[in-house]
């Protein structure tokens, strides 16, 4: 008898908090959690299954074409099996399938090419259920302050979409609106994450991203509450209002909320838009070394770093005055490095710059690198193979017989990388991500061989460097002592790169750069 009213009382539970769920969710049967957890199981069911029907069938030959053009096929396959569930569910996944999309070091191609899409492209919803947003969260209809509001978005993100509209006032502006539902959904979908993560490692033992999921269940909270995202806005805008050419826009906060952020409106194009940039003649070398010089900065100097440089959120113009203007975009997600952090991440590419194995080793194991490791860990923070970094990554131009290398070898080198970043200081992650996106936008603009990367970088680790250990000194002499062999060190660091600037570029071309 107790047994039974137990199972009543669950049940009866269950209907109970389904229908809340829906009452809350304004019917909107894929907001529920039981909906969108069997999809996903479904989904990664019938991932499971494809491979086992298309290529677990049979005992293969690892080595021949036929089994690696097969391989290829059932990861396309599957990789749009994975997109169409993240599409259909949204939110959380399409964060997460972004993410994928960024860990070309990690997943086969197949997957990191179809993810990629979801940068530029995610699905979006209609106006009115934004409009529903701005009524909950402000207690006002959309038409008390706008005039105006366009109902094609400038862009749709995973968590939200951004639409231009007009004020009462007549200023124009850009209304970022988080999509409906995401915020409720976000708990249910984290678990869901977590379990699909746990099969597919079952099914690929070297696969190992339950970092991801642990990192995403951190951030994505923050990247929820819009309110933070504007206090980020305005603290990188005070960090760097020594730099004229950065635009961060200015935030409306009487017209926020949790939900509703509305921003100045800013004019220009995705950074990596080569047509933009050559209709309005910008230098993409000078668009690379400003946002070379910004992210430096940022991760050796303030710590406070932009962790999100897809192009989508990096705006290229030409003031009237004919001045370059980098517009930095969606500030929700930022990584906060500590002052030991950044001290011995910018050894580590000191000693990288220096091709100093020794100092490698040490510096990566104070980053929670093992061992041995530490030589795979230093490609991946650069992005380059070993052998070149032997030679001196800053004497060997970058080519495509490197980037080569690094993926046919990606697949020999897979558990050891999973290794990597399950070992590794977690404030690394963001980083990692962030230097893949940087470069990725070097790669478009065909600016990886300029000489002011390095030139910028060496400086603000230097500077990082000395501003720890004078931070620990509290004897005057010695303090003094400190600033002078910090200027010595940029000296030198400036004639050595004028120096490789004549070798490589000639003289004008090099003193500009360094200019």
């Amino acid at each position: 008898m107790l047994r039974r009213v137990l199972g009543f009382s669950v049940l009866g539970a269950g209907l109970v908090s389904t229908g809340l769920s829906l009452h809350t969710n304004d019917y909107e049967l894929n907001s529920l959690g039981i909906v969108r957890l069997t999809r996903s199981a479904c989904a990664v069911v019938d991932v499971a299954l494809t491979y086992k029907r298309e290529l677990y069938y049979k005992e293969w030959d690892k080595t021949t074409p036929e089994y690696k053009a097969e391989k290829s096929r059932v990861h396309k396959i599957a990789a749009e099996k994975l997109l169409e569930l993240i599409c259909t569910n949204k939110g959380v996944y399409i964060k997460v399938g972004q993410h994928i999309g960024a860990l070309e070091y990690l997943l086969p191609k197949e997957f990191v090419q179809t993810m990629k899409v979801l940068h530029s492209d995610a699905p979006q919803n209609p106006i009115e259920d934004l409009y529903k947003v701005i009524r909950q969260d402000l207690k006002r209809n959309p038409e008390d302050f706008f005039d105006d509001f366009e109902r094609e978005p400038l862009g749709t993100a995973s968590l939200a979409q951004v639409h231009k509209a007009r004020l009462k006032t007549g200023e124009v502006v850009a209304v970022k609106v988080q999509h409906p539902y995401v915020k409720g959904n976000s708990r249910v979908d984290m678990k869901t994450m977590e379990l699909a993560v746990k099969v597919l490692a079952l099914i690929f033992p070297d696969f190992k991203i339950q970092w991801l999921v642990e990192e995403s269940k951190k951030n994505l909270p923050i990247e929820l509450d819009f309110l933070n995202e504007g206090k980020n806005a305005e603290k990188v805008a005070e960090h760097f209002k020594k730099y004229s050419w950065l635009r961060v826009p200015k935030i409306y906060w009487e017209l926020s909320s949790s939900r509703v952020l509305v921003m100045e409106y800013l004019e220009g194009g995705h950074v990596t838009d080569l047509d933009y940039i050559k209709k309005h003649n910008i230098d993409a070398f000078a668009v690379a070394n400003r946002i070379g010089q910004l992210y430096s900065e940022m991760i050796f100097s303030t710590g406070f770093v932009h962790s999100d440089p897809h192009p989508g959120n990096i705006l290229v113009r030409q003031t009237p005055k004919n001045n370059l203007e980098i517009v930095l975009l969606d500030h929700g997600l930022y990584a906060n490095l500590s002052d030991k952090f950044r001290y011995e991440y910018s050894k580590l590419w000191l000693s990288i710059l220096n091709v100093d194995r020794k100092s490698m080793r040490k510096h990566s194991e104070q980053l929670g690198i093992k061992g041995d490791l530490y030589g795979l860990f230093v490609c991946m923070v650069t992005g380059r193979p070993w052998d070149t970094l032997m030679q001196g990554i800053n004497k060997v131009k970058y080519s495509k017989e490197e980037k080569n290398t690094l993926q046919s070898n990606t697949s020999l080198v897979l558990p050891h990388i999973s290794d990597v970043l399950e070992q590794v200081d977690r404030q690394m992650l963001l980083i990692l991500k962030t230097n893949d996106l940087i470069r990725g936008i070097e790669s478009t603009l065909r600016t990886q061989n300029r000489m002011t990367a390095f030139w910028v970088m060496s400086k603000c680790c230097v500077q990082s460097s000395y501003a720890e250990q004078l931070a620990k000194q509290p004897e005057a002499a010695k303090r003094w002592q400190l600033r002078l062999r910090e200027r010595w060190d940029l000296f030198k660091l400036n004639v050595y790169y004028l120096y490789l600037g004549l070798i490589n570029f000639g003289f004008l071309a090099a003193l500009k750069q360094v200019l």
